[in-house]
């Protein structure tokens, strides 16, 4: 299964940019995936390719037409066929879960980018768009947003990532921040590795890493500390 993608935007020449290198650009070239990239502004019909306009009741900055990004939507899906994305801060918090769910989903992905002040909200409710944000914070633009989203997602499908035993333990797969890693030298700058990880005994590494990752769970993360104390099937 070839997992499709396709960016709405005004800057189409950001993609794919960083989703063309490393695992992701060689699954992007082995059609594990597939990327198409709309410029919203070729859907605007006057001589200067207007796609936004001032706001209604006044305030800054400028807000996307709904008329352009209506085309823009409906040259590349129908309501049913796709899941279409809206970035913006206001929308639910994107986090592994959602990650995972979408990796699993045959359904294709529609990202919209809003630029400026945002899209007119009725072409948003026309269309049933999914809000979805990073997080407390405001970006230029959904772009940067649809990258590190794709980057989460696409590196969970089969095949993009060679040993996939490694998703199963990094960050957020138990519930649980990932524990330190450590590699060669054993000793740097006076600094060891410590010793359990040199042992070979694979259940007392197991036990370690499992105590290390609670401890910086409950250090930097107590909401999902909470959280993870209190699983059904926390043992």
């Amino acid at each position: 299964m070839t997992h499709k993608v396709t960016i709405l935007t005004l800057f189409p020449e950001m993609f794919p940019g960083p989703l063309g290198h490393s695992l992701l650009g060689k699954a992007l070239e082995k059609r594990i995936w597939e990327l198409h990239v709309v410029d919203i502004r070729d859907f605007a019909e006057d001589k200067h390719q207007t796609v936004d306009d001032t706001c209604f009741g006044g305030g800054p900055g400028m807000v996307m037409r709904p008329d352009v990004v209506d085309k823009a939507i409906s040259s590349v899906m129908e309501k049913g066929k796709a899941r279409l994305i809206h970035l913006t801060p206001r929308g639910k918090v994107f986090h592994q879960g959602l990650a995972r769910e979408m990796a699993k989903s045959s359904l294709p992905i529609v990202f919209l980018c809003g630029r400026y002040e945002g899209i007119d909200q009725r072409v948003l409710e026309a269309w049933e768009a999914e809000d979805i944000s990073l997080g407390d914070f405001v970006l230029t633009g959904g772009e940067l947003a649809a990258m590190t989203i794709l980057d989460a997602v696409l590196r969970l499908i089969p095949g993009v990532i060679g040993d996939e035993t490694s998703l199963e333990e990094e960050s957020f797969s138990q519930g649980l921040l990932e524990y330190p890693h450590y590699t060669r030298p054993r000793v740097w700058q006076g600094r060891s590795v410590p010793e359990v990880l040199l042992s070979g005994h694979h259940e007392k590494i197991a036990a370690w890493r499992l105590q290390e990752a609670q401890h910086l769970t409950q250090q930097r993360r107590p909401d999902l500390w909470e959280k993870y104390q209190n699983q059904p099937d926390l043992t």
